[in-house]
C-alpha cells in the first residue's frame, strides 16, 4: 500500500463511519458532531412512518433505503469479484419498495447494515486503490450522503 492509498483509506472509512455512525467526535466533516448518523436515525423511524409519502408522487423513507441496500450490495458483489454487477442492477426495481411492515424494515434495516459492514470490511482490508475503485467508493459515500439527506427531509415533511 502506498501512503496515497493509505491515506485515502482512512479518509474514506473515516467519511463512512460518519455517515452510518455519525462523527466519532467533534471532528466532523459532513454531518455536525453529535449526529446519530443514518443507521441509528433509521432505528429511530417506526415502520408506519417510513412507509408515508411525504406528498403524493413523492417516494417513501423506505424505498430509500431499499435503494441504499441495493446499492452497496452491488458494490458489495463487485469487491468480492463479480465481473460487471452493474450490467443486470434493476435500479428501477430498487425503488419499488414503497411501503414494509414492521417485521419488513427490521429486516431492511438488518440487511443495509450488513452491506454496511461488508462494505467497511472491503474498505478497511483494500490495499490498492485504482481509478474505479476510488471512484466506486467515493460515489458511494456521496450517494449515501443524499439519500440520507433527502431522508431527514422526508422526515420533517412528515412531522410538519
Amino acid at each position: 500500500m502506498t501512503t496515497t492509498d493509505s491515506v485515502f483509506q482512512r479518509a474514506l472509512s473515516n467519511m463512512l463511519t460518519e455517515i452510518f455512525d455519525g462523527p466519532p467526535g467533534q471532528e466532523a466533516y459532513l454531518l455536525n458532531p453529535g449526529d446519530p448518523g443514518l443507521l441509528r436515525q433509521l432505528d429511530t423511524i417506526e415502520a408506519s412512518t417510513a412507509s408515508k409519502r411525504p406528498m403524493p408522487g413523492k417516494t417513501t423513507i423506505a424505498a430509500h433505503v431499499d435503494h441504499v441496500h441495493f446499492g452497496l450490495s452491488v458494490l458489495n458483489r463487485w469487491a468480492a469479484g463479480e465481473a460487471n454487477p452493474w450490467a443486470g442492477a434493476d435500479w428501477n426495481g430498487s425503488w419499488q419498495r414503497i411501503t414494509v411492515t414492521d417485521d419488513q424494515w427490521r429486516s431492511l434495516r438488518d440487511r443495509l447494515r450488513h452491506e454496511v459492514e461488508t462494505w467497511r470490511q472491503v474498505v478497511a482490508t483494500r490495499t490498492n486503490w485504482d481509478d474505479m475503485g476510488a471512484a466506486a467508493a467515493l460515489s458511494t459515500a456521496a450517494h449515501t450522503a443524499y439519500h440520507f439527506g433527502a431522508i431527514r427531509q422526508i422526515l420533517a415533511r412528515l412531522n410538519g
